[in-house]
């Protein structure tokens, strides 16, 4: 199969979909790679790696969408990208389709596109393979931000995160017991500050514990999370619905109350956010100030570490890239649960139900298909 790997354009956007590593596996098992010129340069892949592995390099987006029947991204398709899309080609990325226009939709529709989207694969347990494997960086990411902006010079409390002798640590509260909860409760927990989580799911928290056992669990209810939020030094919003809007578990009232020069890393902020006041930033002018609240909601908050977060997401990514170009896009979906649960789009027809939710985004689209 050929497989395509585009330089991205997403604004402060780093990572690569492939490394070199990953080109050579899918050399190896006869599959020609194709990687636009540059791809992995500001994730500190050369294009002599990739030709090394086995790639061709192309010096165009458009030549490489023109030869390619997989395209692998790490963002979803900019429009620029999609009007160039062939159909019936296959894309796989982060789309969170959640936050995607009706419009953009609609053109995967038309052109028959089958979009994979990495967030939302997902094992029969209920692991979310590829996801796991950034979620892992953003929770350990998302401490050490904090730890940062509690400092006085980036206007936060001028306070340290596991305090010293007769100078108490901070409070840190973290909201989701998923993979980014545990990870960043782990790394909160190991610093000495007082961690707190909370989620409504006793399973997670009872797995979280075993991660972190210096964490402090609780049931997420409205007023443990209101009195949770007004202590905090530090906030993590972690909440994650599969493939859905995040909702808002943090009011504006609450954050109002938060203390002056506290930090909120909203990494919900990918599927909307969990904290009422958030907005996406950008890793350029990451952070912002709303009621003396120090609020850092970069969507794509891994780029900042690129090799790091590339090689997580191409390893944990490549068994399916390898399954689809084996076995062509519908058979490894046919034959692959999880790969299938992965996909919002194919033949023409809606394939997701996250995407039946908010029925106006897809008004006038073909008829939806059940998975």
């Amino acid at each position: 199969m050929n497989i395509g790997v585009l330089t991205e354009t997403t604004f402060c956007e780093r990572r690569v979909a492939l490394t070199p590593a990953s080109v050579r596996r899918l050399a190896e098992n006869g599959h020609r790679v194709h990687v636009e010129h540059g791809a992995g340069a500001r994730s500190h892949f050369p294009d002599s790696s990739y030709a090394l592995a086995g790639a061709s390099i192309a010096f165009s987006a458009a030549e490489v969408i023109d030869r390619s029947e997989l395209l692998v991204k790490v963002e979803r398709t900019t429009p620029a990208e999609s009007a160039q899309l062939h159909p019936r080609q296959t894309v796989m990325a982060f789309f969170h389709m959640a936050l995607a226009e009706r419009a953009e939709i609609q053109q995967f529709l038309e052109k028959s596109i089958t979009t994979i989207g990495y967030e939302i694969i997902e094992t029969p347990d209920g692991r979310l393979p590829v996801l796991e494997s950034i979620s892992e960086i953003a929770g350990q990411m998302s401490i050490a931000v904090a730890a940062h902006l509690l400092r006085s010079t980036s206007g936060g409390r001028g306070i340290l995160l596991g305090g010293a002798p007769g100078i108490p640590p901070a409070q840190v509260v973290i909201l989701g017991a998923g993979v980014v909860g545990s990870w960043a409760a782990r790394t909160a927990a190991a610093s000495g500050a007082v961690t707190l989580v909370l989620d409504n799911e006793v399973r997670k928290l009872r797995r979280l514990l075993a991660m972190a056992p210096g964490a402090v669990t609780g049931l997420a209810d409205a007023e443990t999370v209101r009195e949770a939020v007004r202590e905090a030094d530090v906030l993590i919003g972690a909440v994650l619905l599969h493939g859905e809007r995040t909702p808002h578990l943090v009011t504006r009232g609450m954050v109002e109350v938060m203390k002056r020069g506290a930090v909120i890393v909203d990494v919900s902020i990918d599927q909307g956010g969990c904290v009422e006041t958030s907005r996406p930033t950008t890793l350029a002018d990451p952070v912002f100030v709303s009621n003396g609240v120090l609020h850092y909601c970069v969507p794509n908050m891994t780029a900042d570490i690129a090799h790091a977060a590339s090689t997580a997401l191409s390893q944990a990514a490549l068994p399916y890239i390898l399954e689809i170009a084996a076995k062509g896009v519908k058979t490894a979906l046919d034959e692959r649960r999880d790969l299938a649960r992965g996909a919002y789009t194919a033949g023409g027809e809606c394939v997701n139900p996250a995407l039946l939710l908010d029925q106006a985004r897809i008004t006038g689209a073909k008829q939806v298909a059940a998975l």
